[in-house]
C-alpha cells in the first residue's frame, strides 16, 4: 500500500514537472497570421508577417526560448552527474546540445574530454603559480597557421601517471620534448576501444573512423556522440585581444565570463601543414557556448534556419562548409549589429543577411574566425571551383526567392501544410517526450551515483517510464485512426525526436 501511494505521488510530480513548461511553450506560440505564398515583390509588411509566422512555427517545432533554456539546464545537470565520480578526465557537453538548439536525437552529442593533471600556457605565464602535480607545456606558435600551435614540455609533473601524455611525448633533441597530436589521438582511440571491448553493460557501443579531432561513436544503435579529447590552455593575450574589440554585443559581464572560461587545445593541425602531426588547434568551446546561449530568440532561430539550409539544400559532402562556419557568421552578425534590431518580425531580413555572408565566404574563400580573426575558416577547406560556382548560384537563387526560400526547408514546409490541431498535438507530444527522456537519463545517473547500484528501485523513474508508455499508446492510437501501421512503435518515437 505504501509503495502504491509513493508511486501515485511521484507520478503526479512528473505531471507537474512538465505541465508548467508545456503551458509556457504553448503560450509562446501565437495564432497563425498569414499563408506563406506570394507572387511579385513582397511588401515590408508581408515580409514581417511571414517572419513572425516562421518564428511561431519554429517554436512549435521545439526551437522556442523556453525549451531551449530547459535543454541547456538538463545537459548541464547531466554533465554534473557524469563527472561526480573521480576520474582522470573531465567531460562536458559542447556544440548544439549545450546550446539547447537540437532535439534529443536530431544531431550528434558533442563531448569535450579534458585531461586532468596537464595544462599548456603562453609565454610569460609564471610556472610557479601552477601546482607541481600538473605537467606544463608551453605554446609555440612560430611557423604555424594562426589559431594553431605546437606544445613543448616545460615542466613534467612530479609523478607523471597519465598514459596518454606518456604515449604522445616525442624527444626533439637537447633533452627537449614535444607533444604529438597524432600520437595523442591514437592513444585516446586505443583506450576508448579497450573501454568499449571490456564494457559489460547491456548497451552496445560502436566506435567509428576518426573525423578530425573527434572520435565518433554510436551508443545503443541510436545515440550518436562525438568525443574530442583536449588539454586545458591558458592564453590570456588571445582572449584579451578578443575582449577589447569594439562591439554592440555581448554585454561586458558576458565578455568577462567568456574570458574566465579560457581555452583548450585539440589534437588536429592545419590541413596543409607539413607538420600537422605535431600541431594543435586552439579552441574556445565553452566560451562560444556561453556566447550562443546569450543570443536572443530571433538570432538563435536564424542560426537554426541557416544550418537547415546548409544541410538540406547546399548539402556539402566532404565538409567543405560546416555548421561551424554558419555559427561564426551569426556571431559576427550579433557583434556588429545592435541587439534591438533582432526581433521576430526581422527574422527573414537577418536570414537573408546571413545567406549573403555565406555566399561571400564561399566566393572569396574567406571567413574570419570569431575568436581569432587571423585564422581563415575557409582556408584549405577543399572547395573546388565547380562546386564553388554551383553554391554561389544556389545561394543567389535563394536570396532572390525572398520569403519563399523558407518553403525549401522540409520541416517548415510540413509544419505549414499540417492542420493546426494535429500540429499542436505533435509539438506538445514531441516536447514532452524529450523532457521525459532527459529527466529519465539524469534521474538514473543520480540514483546510480547515490546508491551505487543501477537496479535500486526509484519511484520517480517508474513514474516517468509509465508516462512514456502512455504517450506511446496515444501515438499508436492516433496512427491507427489515420490508417497507419504501428509496428515498431519505438522506431516511430525515435523518429519523432529527430
Amino acid at each position: 500500500m505504501l509503495k502504491r501511494c509513493q508511486f501515485r505521488k511521484y507520478y503526479m510530480i512528473v505531471f507537474v514537472l512538465f505541465d508548467e513548461l508545456l503551458r509556457r511553450v504553448e503560450h509562446e506560440v501565437t495564432q497563425s497570421t498569414c499563408v506563406i505564398q506570394h507572387t511579385g515583390t513582397p511588401s515590408i509588411h508581408y515580409v514581417e508577417s511571414v517572419s513572425l509566422e516562421i518564428c511561431n512555427i519554429m517554436t512549435r517545432l521545439g526551437y522556442g526560448e523556453e525549451i531551449r533554456r530547459w535543454r541547456i539546464e538538463k545537459y548541464c545537470e547531466n554533465d554534473r552527474h557524469l563527472n561526480a565520480r573521480p576520474r582522470i578526465i573531465k567531460l562536458q557537453t559542447a556544440g548544439s546540445k549545450a546550446e539547447g538548439l537540437t532535439c534529443l536525437f536530431e544531431s550528434d552529442r558533442d563531448f569535450l574530454y579534458t585531461l586532468k593533471g596537464v595544462i599548456c600556457v603562453e609565454t610569460g605565464i609564471n610556472l610557479n603559480t601552477i601546482p607541481d602535480d600538473i605537467s606544463v607545456f608551453g605554446i609555440d606558435d612560430t611557423g604555424v597557421y594562426p589559431g594553431h600551435c605546437k606544445l613543448l614540455l616545460k615542466r613534467p609533473a612530479a609523478r607523471l601517471h597519465n598514459t596518454i601524455i606518456k604515449a604522445a611525448l616525442c624527444k626533439i633533441g637537447y633533452g627537449e620534448f614535444l607533444l604529438s597530436s597524432v600520437l595523442f589521438i591514437d592513444e585516446c582511440s586505443r583506450m576508448l576501444r579497450l573501454t568499449i571491448q571490456h564494457s559489460l553493460g547491456p548497451v552496445e557501443s560502436v566506435l567509428h573512423e576518426r573525423a578530425g579531432p573527434a572520435l565518433p561513436q554510436t551508443v545503443g544503435g541510436i545515440l550518436k556522440v562525438d568525443k574530442v579529447y583536449s588539454i586545458r590552455c591558458q592564453c590570456p593575450s588571445i582572449l584579451h585581444r578578443w575582449a577589447v574589440r569594439p562591439r554592440h554585443w555581448p554585454q561586458s559581464v558576458v565578455v568577462q565570463k567568456v574570458v574566465s572560461l579560457g581555452a583548450y587545445v585539440t589534437p588536429t593541425g592545419f590541413k596543409e601543414s607539413k607538420n600537422k602531426h605535431i600541431e594543435w588547434r586552439i579552441c574556445f568551446n565553452f566560451g562560444e557556448t556561453e556566447l550562443m546561449n546569450n543570443l536572443n530568440d530571433t538570432q538563435a532561430k536564424v542560426y537554426v534556419l541557416l544550418k537547415w539550409i546548409l544541410k538540406d539544400i547546399i548539402k556539402p559532402t566532404n565538409k567543405e562548409i560546416t555548421s561551424y562556419v554558419v555559427k561564426n557568421i551569426i556571431l559576427w552578425q550579433a557583434e556588429n549589429i545592435p541587439q534591438t534590431e533582432f526581433n521576430s518580425r526581422s527574422l527573414l531580413h537577418w536570414l537573408h543577411d546571413g545567406l549573403r555572408e555565406l555566399r561571400s565566404a564561399i566566393e572569396k574563400k574567406l571567413l574570419k574566425y570569431y575568436m581569432i580573426p587571423e585564422r581563415n575558416l575557409m582556408e584549405a577547406c577543399g572547395l573546388e571551383d565547380a562546386l564553388k560556382r554551383k553554391w554561389i548560384k544556389d545561394i543567389t537563387e535563394m536570396i532572390e526567392m525572398g520569403p519563399n526560400v523558407i518553403l525549401r526547408l522540409e520541416k517548415i514546409r510540413r509544419a505549414i501544410i499540417a492542420s493546426p490541431e494535429p500540429m499542436l498535438w505533435f509539438s506538445k507530444t514531441r516536447i514532452e517526450l524529450e523532457m521525459l527522456y532527459l529527466e529519465y537519463f539524469n534521474r538514473a545517473l543520480k540514483c546510480k551515483r547515490e546508491n551505487g547500484e543501477q537496479d535500486v528501485p526509484d519511484f520517480m523513474l517508474y513514474a516517468i517510464r509509465k508516462r512514456q508508455e502512455e504517450i506511446e499508446l496515444e501515438v499508436g492510437r492516433r496512427m491507427r485512426m489515420e490508417g497507419c501501421s504501428i509496428n515498431e512503435i519505438h522506431k516511430i518515437i525515435y523518429r519523432m525526436l529527430i
